[in-house]
């Protein structure tokens, strides 16, 4: 059988680099994109397709046309510092919903959507475990968490599979400038001062291409549920922000303490990736040295 896929967020962090792998597995993609790129990768099975999906009367032609068998939803709004309380993760919810009704009502068989690590409740000392209760602090958790739970109603009633990638703590290329990784090496390869906060929160963080290739193997296999998107392993964030400044040749510029701790900033987020390993059968390809060094090298062609 043909497998006929439509990626939304194609050209996000995570989105691009899903397609490499998704070509290995033999897919025929059809990826959205809301705006128009100065460059994007060509493949006899790869279409671009430019449409808005918060547009309710563009989802419609969009999926007759394509008639996809499996989806893989990354898009989301999530710009920094505002995508946790913006009323926008509402209208996605709604965008999200919409786009499944249409999927399944056109045949479409395995759906594989982008969760967070924000649906866990984050007043705890340990997180994340199969224990964590789903108790979301923000509205982009609670939208979501909101969505996973009416589309896995949805596929107990109706003929097609879903799964759910709880994403942690992804760095990359392509990253948005004032983000962690981001915003650490832009500074240090400038010259400057990489300011932070105390650096003692741990967290669970993963290159953006194994993200990817994550969600990839779990979109290729039958596994269905919630999952974490992780690596399993947690670590300070004065490490990793050390590590970088190492790998530049700057650690003098580093300044931790010198930044407030963000509001409702837990002290450990790390993902159990027990079903991740043991029934989708993957583990990340990157070591952090390498990851690091890919982003360093991204970034110093595009300062």
């Amino acid at each position: 059988m043909s497998k006929v896929l439509l990626l939304t967020g194609a050209t996000g962090l995570i989105g691009r680099h899903t397609i490499a792998p998704l070509l290995a597995s033999n897919y025929q993609i059809h990826a959205v994109t809301s705006r128009p790129m100065a460059y994007l990768p060509e493949h006899t099975a790869l279409t671009w397709h430019l449409a808005d999906l918060l547009d309710p009367s563009q989802i419609g032609p969009l999926l007759g046309n394509v008639r996809p068998t499996h989806l893989l939803h990354l898009a989301w709004s999530v710009e920094t510092g505002k995508f946790w309380s913006s009323a926008t993760n509402l209208a996605w919810v709604e965008a999200s919903l919409r786009l499944l009704r249409t999927f399944v009502s056109h045949g479409g068989t395995r759906v594989v959507g982008a969760g967070t690590c924000a649906e866990y409740a984050w007043n705890l000392s340990e997180c994340c475990t199969p224990q964590t209760p789903l108790q979301p602090a923000t509205l982009y958790g609670t939208a979501k968490l909101a969505l996973w739970r009416m589309v896995e109603q949805f596929a107990e009633n109706y003929p097609f599979s879903a799964a759910w990638g709880r994403i942690f703590s992804p760095y990359g290329p392509n990253e948005q400038p004032q983000r962690l990784v981001a915003a650490t090496i832009r500074a240090l390869l400038c010259g400057q001062e990489a300011h932070c906060s105390h650096g003692r929160q741990v967290r669970d963080f993963l290159y953006a291409a194994d993200v990817a290739a994550a969600f990839v193997a779990l979109l290729d296999s039958p596994v269905t549920g919630a999952l974490d998107i992780a690596s399993g392993e947690g670590l300070r964030v004065a490490d990793l922000v050390t590590e970088i400044a190492d790998q530049i040749g700057r650690p003098d510029l580093v300044r931790l303490g010198t930044l407030p701790a963000p509001a409702l900033d837990p002290p450990q987020l790390v993902g159990d990736t027990t079903r991740l390993t043991c029934e989708v059968g993957w583990k990340p390809q990157f070591t952090r040295a390498d990851a690091l060094a890919q982003t360093i090298t991204w970034w110093r062609h595009h300062l």
